[in-house]
């Protein structure tokens, strides 16, 4: 995640904690009539407007964070967050996250995202940095490393719409993990929002074997 992401990650999240106290006794009763966690964070969002991390953010705040000073501190932190920031994450959406989807690649229907991916960076889709090769040879060679279990290779959706990949390619221990996002699709926080999700699949796919973010998300 970026220095830029961090910081409007940051900055929904005392967004959403201000708000709920001021909605406090609101939240209260969302959170009562949840039937369980998920709901409850589904509830508040929707109540407040806000993003489901900042929603996260709510349902773990601690019962100190409803002083006043708590309260002071983080109006203050909002405001010099304001400050760093053009944009909130209601302009940039997808970098909470809460819509995207990741699927496992299949070659045969998703072609055309990787020959447009190719066609954008020019190189291998193993990492290696070598130049493309014939998309056809690419993909077999990728089909044969996923069953080999040697890497995964992840689609990236809104709603129908493929916006991109990422790619986990397992080399000398680790696993480089790259994000490649469809140029109709960048500066909406589709990098940061696809490497969130993939980290589990990566974890469930490569246990134990350490992550490592080898490239920009666009």
């Amino acid at each position: 995640m970026t220095d830029l992401d961090q910081t409007t990650a940051r900055r929904d999240i005392a967004d959403a904690l201000l708000t709920a106290l001021e909605r406090r006794h609101d939240i209260l009763d969302a959170i009562v009539e949840a039937e369980n966690r998920d709901s409850a964070i589904e509830s508040v969002a929707a109540l407040l407007g806000k993003s489901r991390l900042g929603a996260e953010a709510v349902l773990g705040m601690s019962f100190y964070q409803l002083t006043k000073d708590q309260r002071r501190r983080n109006q203050a932190e909002l405001d010099d967050l304001n400050s760093e920031l053009t944009f909130t994450l209601t302009e940039r959406p997808a970098a909470s996250g809460d819509s995207l989807l990741l699927r496992p690649f299949a070659a045969d229907v998703d072609a055309d995202l990787f020959t447009a991916r190719t066609s954008d960076q020019g190189v291998a889709g193993d990492g290696s940095g070598s130049p493309a090769g014939d998309v056809a040879d690419e993909l077999a060679k990728a089909v044969r490393r996923v069953d080999n279990e040697e890497a995964i290779w992840l689609v990236a959706l809104e709603g129908s719409e493929k916006v991109g990949f990422v790619f986990g390619e397992l080399t000398s221990g680790e696993v480089d993990v790259r994000i490649w996002v469809h140029p109709d699709h960048r500066k909406k926080g589709y990098g940061t929002a696809s490497l969130r999700k993939a980290r589990s699949e990566m974890a469930a796919y490569f246990p134990g074997v350490p992550m490592v973010v080898r490239a920009p998300s666009s």
